[in-house]
């Protein structure tokens, strides 16, 4: 017998229209009362849209998409290929992003509550207890993009798209590696981000197991240029300089460049650079910036597919987590990073 709105109120001791308030994310509604509805509903696993359906069926023709933030080319690629999806499926998107804060975050999803059919999230604190079960509401379709995987426990089934972040990393060290640079500096992204967690344990292993001898060289980033340009400083007053620098993403790497050719640094001649994502600015610098080549557009794409195909194949309601196959990077090799033994690079692609 499937569970309705009255047996939630019923064991919330709140009355039906609480409960719709609860689920629905109206503001009228006291948080306690709110964390409890929404506890129950998941304990008796009430699912107001019934997950089984199609999104055929859907009421809003409207998809949710909350993001870390919405400044930079990231984030702008990844719209665009949610976007195209969207408008070849004929449906709206609601956008919101919470800047880095959990608190804010948790505003951003519940105020989608009943707006939306399904939603997408990008997200640090997925793993931390309770950051999904008191959020969404119970049967929501979600799809998580490059997020931790390791849901927390009582945490619904959920989907997820993902990169090689960790392979690309070690791909890149390679590439370095094989170019003859044997001091290589990184330059890592926030602490609470999954992708930046992800090439820094790329970048260290791969440096282990390439060139055992190898101290790891990390500076701190925050996936932005000004971080970026903040290392190069670092690194122009180092008391020895690096063969080659690692950023964890373009934009720190384009940081980088920027200060170390102020000082009259030049890469590749004297510190080779390299990156992460491919965004289209990449080819356009001088020099050419080497990168490992993500395609945003179709992350995604691809995390809004998995959302549209998976709504009437919901997950086990174990909490296990459905993973697609992740996206592989491809190295790009460009002007800025170059063999100083004079022997050939092991390359992916060269563009």
């Amino acid at each position: 017998m499937s569970v309705t709105i009255k047996d939630v109120a019923r064991q919330a001791n709140v009355s039906v229209a609480t409960v719709s308030r609860a689920l629905n994310g109206h503001e009228n509604v006291a948080e306690a009362v709110r964390k409890r509805v929404l506890s129950v509903a998941n304990e008796l696993r009430y699912s107001p849209h019934h997950a089984a359906r199609s999104l055929s069926s859907r009421r809003t023709h409207t998809i949710g998409v909350v993001l870390p933030d919405l400044y930079g080319e990231f984030f702008s690629e990844l719209m665009r290929g949610i976007d195209q999806v969207a408008r070849e499926r004929g449906l709206h998107l609601l956008v919101s992003s919470y800047h880095g804060n959990q608190a804010e975050q948790g505003a951003a999803l519940r105020a989608m509550r009943g707006r939306v059919d399904g939603l997408l999230v990008m997200s640090p604190f997925v793993g931390e207890a309770g950051i999904v079960h008191d959020n969404l509401s119970p049967g929501m379709p979600a799809v998580l993009m490059n997020s931790s995987v390791d849901a927390g426990p009582g945490e619904p089934g959920l989907r997820a798209v993902s990169v090689d972040n960790y392979g690309g990393a070690r791909e890149m060290v390679r590439h370095l590696v094989d170019a003859g640079h044997r001091t290589i500096a990184f330059i890592a992204g926030p602490d609470d981000n999954f992708d930046a967690a992800e090439r820094l344990r790329g970048y260290r292993d791969e440096l282990a197991a390439s060139l055992p001898d190898a101290q790891p060289w990390i500076l701190q980033g925050d996936f932005d240029e000004a971080s970026g340009h903040r290392a190069g400083g670092e690194l122009q007053v180092a008391a020895s300089r690096p063969d080659a620098v690692f950023a964890a993403n373009d934009m720190m790497a384009l940081g980088c460049l920027f200060a170390l050719n102020h000082a009259g640094i030049q890469a590749p001649r004297d510190i080779a650079i390299a990156g992460f994502d491919d965004i289209p600015l990449a080819r356009y610098v001088h020099p050419s910036l080497t990168t490992m080549r993500v395609d945003i557009a179709e992350l995604g794409g691809r995390a809004l597919r998995a959302l549209l195909e998976g709504a009437a194949q919901p997950p086990d309601d174990g909490g296990g987590m459905a993973l697609a196959e992740p996206l592989v990077p491809q190295l790009m090799v460009r002007d800025s990073s170059v063999n100083k033994s004079g022997g050939k690079a092991r390359v992916s692609a060269v563009s």
